[in-house]
């Protein structure tokens, strides 16, 4: 499995740092960083990575979480809390064992972790076919960030190997995201969608088609769908 770490506005240059310095222990292929609120590559950034300096130099920079996913298939969001419609929370050994399951070495996986200050956002949570739940105590979940992220990398290599027949793939992030748009428009344009209800109503498809693992042929049916309804919609328009 090719691996990325993927850090959500991270906002403290010791915890960027620090998470270098775990992806280097435990071979993990790269650092992704998502519009981060500190210096990367600044002082105490380096002085915390230690071995973990070459990676954190090669960390690759995004302006949003659904850019940094596009080229990924799995990917598994950690979180302590959820809404309604996102998709139910797994255990490390569930999440993490589906994570690695992929048939596509080539594919990147994705393990996502959110902010210091509120995590992830639900609809940063339902960009990810599994939400991870570490069993943190109810009075006080929250874990400093290169903690969480320590502890899911170790439970990651103590996971069985990926089944010697693995299920077919989910597609890719991006083309998901990109048939999405295409239906969000069209239902705005017939009225099944309204401006100020469409996130939400949108955001129940997504976790329907998350928990799906929507396959690649079954995106371009979806988009074949929508296209031919389209069409349909303006036949008859002057």
């Amino acid at each position: 499995m090719t691996l990325a770490v993927v850090l959500v506005e991270p906002a403290g240059p010791l915890n960027v740092g620090s998470v270098a310095r775990l992806c280097a222990n435990f071979d993990v292929d790269a650092l992704r960083l998502v519009a981060p609120r500190c210096d990367h590559l600044g002082e105490e950034a380096r002085r915390m990575a230690v071995h973990g300096e070459a990676l954190l130099e090669r960390a690759q920079l995004f302006p949003t979480l659904e850019a940094a996913l596009a080229d990924c298939r799995r990917v598994v969001a950690t979180s302590g809390r959820i809404e309604e419609e996102a998709l139910p929370l797994s255990g490390p050994a569930e999440a993490l064992s589906w994570l690695q399951g992929g048939s596509s070495p080539d594919t990147p996986a994705a393990l996502v972790f959110g902010r210091e200050d509120r995590g992830l956002s639900n609809g940063e949570l339902l960009q990810a076919g599994r939400i991870l739940r570490l069993d943190t105590s109810e009075a006080y979940a929250s874990m400093n960030l290169s903690h969480a992220v320590a502890v899911c990398l170790h439970e990651l290599r103590r996971c069985p190997p990926a089944p010697a027949e693995p299920q077919p793939e989910p597609c890719r992030r991006d083309q998901l995201e990109a048939a999405l748009a295409d239906a969000e428009e069209l239902l705005l344009e017939v009225g099944f969608l309204y401006p100020h209800t469409a996130q939400a109503r949108l955001g129940k498809v997504r976790a329907l088609l998350q928990r799906a693992e929507i396959r690649d042929e079954e995106v371009a049916l979806l988009r074949g769908m929508v296209r031919q309804l389209r069409w349909a919609s303006r036949r008859d328009c002057p």
